[in-house]
């Protein structure tokens, strides 16, 4: 990992023990002294200038956007550049995350000091290594962890919108409504045409600049490349298979492309490889999520490409409802709105029992718990269903591949979140957008002629079938390796009838072919690779079940 765009930081406030700051400091990539103060220490792997210094104060950011002068509230910075943070005021010290905490900010609490880092590893050169339960339970059913939690007891991510401070010698936690739960969003009738140049606003914060907008068969990269387009940048734009057995995504992406009139290329994937990108992601997200192995050839063409990439994070829940169930809008009572979320984001029930009965009833009651935990400061909110979806899977899931697999390298933007967009987008009330109808309007607006090519948003049936790389034998006997690290470290998680599958060997897995069965499988190969990758670390692996 380079970090060419945006630093690795690492650092501590507090009663800062220096041989703890020390240790940490050498866990983790080489870095160099940004600050260093009584009660307070950021180092970073690229020189890391403040924003603002004068006297006893100063302002550190490092996200790839940041603000040139202090701003009066930390959240300020937080919700406009979506950047994490460090600030002195002379009497206080904030560690800070951005407003949806894109950009990952990790701590460990020792004695009456705060150690943090953007990466895990170096902190568990601080604190034993102890697996967190929950935290697995939530990346197996829901693919990602919820709230602070990481597999790691001791080590705590900072969410979104807030901060650690340090003042009158005592270490506390801030939480602050970011923007868009302060003012409710009501419905303004922003207009299709409105959205799009609200776009159009946004790219301009990019003349200039040469864009890669990744084209797939869905309503967000057509809107994105379209916009670029008209705003006559110079575009290039790639495709890659996401390993859904069908690649309608190239075919379409390959008229989507045409009738834009911009140079398309796809990136394509061997599947003897699949086991080596598996592993590459997995440690790289740090175990996070069993996402994106499809996704690292592409990363890694993009890390040489001179293009900033134009990701569409948050296109779906902002603006076309996306994993908003019928039953989430049909709601009556908070419980049932909280269910019907929760059940969208959950993998469905796999073709036969993959866990055992014990240990499936703890990971619903517990994943429930971490659900109402993660989004109570949502309940009631107008948005409350499609802000329910980014504040954790956009965040904690989907934003990974943009965020760590083509960052620190490259340069990405979101154009979705920027926040006069987000907030227009918000603005508009989930009726309008149920099945997609306000979406297909403002790809209309943008481009009729695009908007009127299939799209893998509409277009159920594939229109081929082709072999997935997840499920070829390279991948299954990789992953009957890790589902025997289960079998034979953590036996009482797996189901009788896995336990069944596995005996049978590599070609068994060849059963496990639907979308849910997939996911599964993928969830518990990540368990076993990092139980594995941990073997030596871990001591006690006795289950909560």
């Amino acid at each position: 990992m380079q970090f060419n765009v945006r630093p690795y930081v690492c650092g501590a406030l507090g009663r800062i023990d220096t041989a703890v700051l020390g240790k940490l400091m050498a866990a983790g990539p080489k870095v160099r002294p940004a600050l260093q103060s009584g009660d307070a220490a950021l180092f970073s792997s690229t020189p890391l200038p403040p924003y603002h210094r004068a006297g006893d104060t100063y302002a550190f950011a490092w996200g790839e956007r940041g603000p040139k002068a202090a701003e009066d509230e930390w959240i300020t910075v937080a919700e406009t550049y979506e950047t994490p943070g460090l600030i002195g005021d002379g009497r206080k010290v904030t560690l800070h995350t951005g407003a949806l905490g894109l950009v990952d900010v990790y701590y460990v609490r020792l004695g009456e000091a705060v150690y943090f880092s953007s990466l895990i590893q170096p902190l568990l050169s601080l604190v034993p290594v102890r697996i967190d339960w929950s935290a697995w339970a939530s990346i197996l059913q829901v693919t990602f962890p919820l709230g602070e939690a990481t597999p790691y007891t001791e080590v705590k991510r900072l969410p979104g919108a807030s901060a650690l401070t340090f003042e009158h010698g005592r270490l506390a936690t801030e939480r602050r409504l970011p923007r868009w739960l302060r003012t409710e969003p009501y419905e303004k009738w922003i207009s299709p045409q409105e959205i799009v140049e609200l776009l159009h606003g946004v790219y301009e914060g990019y003349a200039g600049r040469s864009l890669l907008v990744p084209v797939s068969g869905g309503y967000d990269s057509r809107l994105l490349a379209s916009v670029a387009v008209a705003a006559g940048f110079d575009v290039e734009s790639w495709t890659t298979s996401p390993d859904d057995g069908t690649d309608t995504d190239i075919a379409f992406a390959r008229a989507i492309t045409r009738e834009l009139g911009i140079p398309h290329r796809v990136i394509t994937q061997d599947a003897a490889g699949y086991p080596a990108d598996a592993m590459e992601v997995a440690r790289r997200l740090e175990y996070l999520t069993p996402h994106h192995a499809w996704y690292a050839p592409f990363a890694k063409e993009v890390h040489g490409a001179g293009r900033i990439l134009v990701d569409g994070l948050a296109g779906g829940p902002l603006l076309k409802n996306f994993m908003v169930s019928g039953a989430a809008l049909e709601a009556t009572t908070q419980a049932e709105r909280s269910a019907a979320v929760l059940a969208s984001l959950s993998l469905g029930q796999p073709t036969q029992p993959f866990l055992s009965k014990k240990a499936a009833q703890w990971m619903e009651e517990t994943v429930r718990e971490q659900f109402e935990a993660a989004t109570s400061m949502l309940h009631g909110h107008r948005a409350e269903l499609p802000l329910s979806v980014l504040h954790t899977r956009t965040v904690r899931g989907i934003a990974r591949s943009a965020v760590n697999l083509v960052g620190p390298e490259a340069s990405f933007a979101a154009p979705f979140i920027h926040p006069e967009f987000f907030d227009a987008a918000l603005s508009v009330g989930v009726a309008r957008k149920d099945k997609g109808r306000f979406y297909r309007e403002v790809l209309y607006a943008a481009n009729p002629r695009v908007a009127a090519l299939p799209s893998t948003n509409v277009i159920k049936q594939p229109l081929r079938r082709v072999p997935l790389r997840s499920t070829a034998a390279p991948a299954r006997g990789y992953s009957h390796r890790m589902l025997e690290v289960l079998v034979n470290r953590v036996p009482s998680l797996l189901s009788d009838e896995l336990h069944e599958v596995v005996a049978g060997g590599p070609d068994a897995l060849t059963r496990f072919n639907g979308w849910n069965d997939r996911f599964w499988v993928r969830g518990l190969v990540l368990f076993g690779l990092w139980l594995s990758d941990f073997e030596n670390d871990l001591s006690d692996l006795a289950t909560p079940f």
